[in-house]
């Protein structure tokens, strides 16, 4: 078997014994016990000037390959939302692409979607009335491809509002207008610095009375709430108090396999942009807890866990190169390249170290090539022994 010496931290290294590859088990049709999106990056394409401030280039066909990949495992994709670098390298013009592909293709799989609604396609606003039109703009982007909605948090609405009432307005005026029942998102500040006291307030409690007042008024167009927080008990307090029929979709990559396993009462269903980093496990996961085996349930979400922490760790809102590095290692994509050259946001220790948890995890379909890939990036970076 071979081993790898791969970098740790303070200058120490240790060596990787590379895992026999799992064969994972397909599983293309929905889960019964619970509905599963996972939240998907964008492939770059590496030849275009995918640099800081430059409008996004895709990478089309390995883009939606991957989506099909996803669709392979029973996981619905949640399409254009932060963890494709919503208000972090791809622009409006690349969202509306993305949403008319993604969607055409999941409906010739006979997949779920959602897409990411929000305001962030025209700058800067000066009104909350602003805020409504530009919600509504995206709103019909959406709506207009197929794709289920996600009504994604503003960063406009958060600078712009004054009051609870000012988020009680938005969202009664939008969630008025939607056709079909939406997703709605709490996006949390460890993900968005920028979204710090959202629903009027600071204090997460009287934040989420204001929050409930938008679900409790709007039940009928509210198919589920993706909270993330990455407060577990936050969690389980708040989808006790949702109306009945409106879904909790776990946006807690930190702590999902109790959350979605459930108290016994009630449980969360997912919206994760880990699922997309482990498709195989969590399906593998996902396929035990329809048929009660809750021990298999527990023990192919372990290794998945420990993958997503590390990927989510402080700060958080840089897990997109985490995703993407991980794609690559699988063979998902042909270069390690983000837009917005986002792929520089970790260190090559951090990444060296999702290598070996992917390899604990059995993720990696051919470990020799994604070892080798690693090695590409460490000698990149000067770093050899």
């Amino acid at each position: 078997m071979t081993t790898v010496d791969i970098p740790a931290v303070a200058g120490r290294w240790r060596s990787v014994r590379l895992n026999e590859p799992r064969a994972w088990q397909e599983h293309p049709q929905p889960y019964r016990s619970r509905v599963a999106f996972a939240a998907a990056h964008v492939v770059a394409d590496p030849l275009a000037e995918n640099v800081p401030g430059a409008p996004a280039a895709i990478d089309w066909e390995a883009t939606l390959a991957f989506r099909r990949h996803l669709f392979r495992y029973g996981l619905g994709v949640a399409e254009a939302m932060d963890t494709a670098q919503r208000n972090m390298g791809l622009d409006w013009v690349a969202v509306q692409e993305l949403v008319r592909r993604s969607a055409a293709q999941a409906i010739e799989c006979g997949a779920r979607i959602a897409s990411g609604a929000g305001t962030d396609h025209v700058g800067e606003l000066s009104s909350v009335d602003e805020v409504i039109g530009a919600y509504l703009e995206q709103v019909e982007l959406v709506q207009s491809t197929g794709s289920q909605v996600v009504v994604m948090a503003s960063r406009q609405l958060a600078r712009l509002a004054d009051s609870a009432d000012d988020y009680l307005r938005v969202y009664d005026v939008v969630l008025g207008q939607v056709q079909d029942p939406v997703v709605l998102h709490w996006l949390g500040e460890a993900f968005d610095p920028e979204l710090a006291g959202y629903w009027g307030s600071p204090d997460v409690s009287v934040a989420t009375k204001t929050f409930l007042d938008v679900v409790r008024a709007h039940a009928d167009k509210v198919d589920g709430v993706k909270v993330s927080l990455l407060s577990a008990d936050h969690e389980v307090g708040l989808r006790a108090l949702l109306p009945p029929g409106v879904r909790l979709y776990t946006g807690d990559d930190f702590n999902f396999p109790e959350l979605i396993r459930g108290d016994g009462t009630h449980h969360s269903d997912a919206l994760l942009g880990a699922f997309a980093a482990v498709a195989p496990a969590a399906s593998a996961a996902l396929t035990a807890l329809d048929a009660g085996d809750l021990a298999t349930y527990d023990a192919e979400m372990a290794p998945a866990l420990s993958l997503s922490r590390h990927i989510f760790e402080a700060p958080t809102f840089y897990y997109k190169t985490g995703i993407t590095f991980m794609s690559w290692l699988s063979g998902w994509q042909d270069g390690f390249t983000m837009v917005g050259g986002l792929q520089s946001a970790r260190s090559v220790t951090h990444l060296a170290r999702l290598f070996a948890l992917a390899n604990d995890a059995r993720l990696l379909p051919d470990p020799d090539l994604a070892a080798h890939r690693l090695q590409l990036v460490l000698s990149a970076a000067g770093v050899t022994r």
